[in-house]
């Protein structure tokens, strides 16, 4: 038995997953129970008619390209949240096992392990100072239950980076016990190596991307599961059979071409500009007791009034993030980095 076969469900390790339809574009397809004409009005390359082919081929191959990473580290779903969910159900035995966050932080980790009906384990990062990961903390309370660690880096909704030293000293030490999952969904913004490049010397370490954030494409839901080969195999057990829908991959697949790529590395660098100039705008408003250091697309401050903050905010019809119900957040709001003219509607609303 593998070390991932050790730690994964049993049920799973015995799956025998899903077989989907035979894909090869060369051969006329009568055999997957699809309608042989496209329905008017649909302009896609392959047709809808068709299924996508499962797990495409071109788009594993530009997305191991985009994060420098070999092809068979990479799962790709409907967003990062979807690899979320795919990890749990993999790994935590409902009633039995256990996933450890650290609060504040991504409100999914705790809904897709209340889900699957494991328990939750809260080691809550340290406020005092900046929103730091306490590592010894963590090591503490993992015992042999907790079978998933979410790391959220950049953290949402405090917006700093983790320490990467941190972080591979609780992979470290839960090799073979745990796995290490780092969300690095706004990783764009902050302008800093992902931990992948750790992989093949942590093997239970798991990177969580995305395509929603700085790529601009929330609404064609693509995200990318990055972990070892062994636990790729394991999860893609099960996934559904068609994953990515082909509306999704034709879009993608455009948009990640080297000038596109390009292009979003200069639109990161732009609100990287303008979230210095917000924060520095924010921390001279007389309602504003805090704006705590960001390297994402938002920026999270402390207010005298936080209610009285978003009341303003919607009168001048602007949607900021209420985060008071987060720990330790009590006075808390979290603002997304809008165009120039929108941060400036918002900080007039708050003059």
């Amino acid at each position: 038995m593998s070390w991932v076969e050790s730690l994964v469900r049993p049920e799973i390790v015995a799956l025998r997953p899903y077989e989907h339809a035979v894909w090869d574009p060369e051969l006329t397809r009568l055999h997957a129970n699809e309608l042989p004409w496209r329905v008017p009005g649909d302009y896609s390359r392959s047709g809808l008619n068709r299924y996508p082919e499962p797990q495409p081929r071109v788009l594993i191959r530009g997305l191991a390209d985009l994060y420098s990473v070999p092809q068979d580290s990479v799962l790709v779903g409907r967003g990062s949240d979807e690899a979320i969910d795919w990890l749990v159900r993999a790994f935590c035995r409902a009633g039995q096992d256990a996933v450890l966050i650290c609060p504040p932080t991504f409100g999914m980790y705790a809904v897709a392990a209340q889900i699957q009906g494991a328990r939750i384990i809260n080691v809550p990062l340290r406020i005092g100072e900046g929103f730091a990961l306490d590592a010894a903390a963590i090591l503490e309370h993992c015992s042999p239950a907790v079978k998933l660690v979410f790391l959220c880096s950049p953290n949402n909704p405090t917006g700093n980076l983790l320490a990467t030293d941190a972080i591979l000293r609780i992979a470290s030490a839960l090799a073979n016990r745990a796995l290490v999952v780092v969300d690095e969904a706004y990783l764009e913004f902050a302008a800093y190596e992902s931990i992948a490049r750790h992989l093949p010397q942590y093997p239970n370490l798991c990177s969580l991307r995305t395509l929603s954030k700085a790529h601009g494409l929330a609404g064609a839901r693509c995200g990318t599961l990055i972990a070892d080969s062994q636990v790729i195999a394991v999860v893609k057990k099960l996934i559904p059979p068609y994953a990515v829908s082909q509306l999704t991959l034709e879009a993608v697949m455009k948009l990640l071409a080297p000038e596109q790529v390009a292009g979003m590395r200069e639109r990161a660098r732009c609100l990287r500009a303008e979230r210095e100039r917000v924060a520095l705008e924010l921390a001279r408003l007389t309602c504003v007791r805090r704006v705590w250091p960001s390297k994402t697309n938002f920026i999270l401050a402390e207010f005298k009034d936080a209610a009285q903050a978003l009341e303003r905010a919607v009168a001048a019809q602007l949607l900021v993030r209420d985060a008071r119900s987060y720990l330790g957040l009590t006075e808390a709001l979290r603002i997304t980095i809008g165009t120039a003219a929108q941060n400036e509607r918002l900080l007039r609303a708050w003059s």
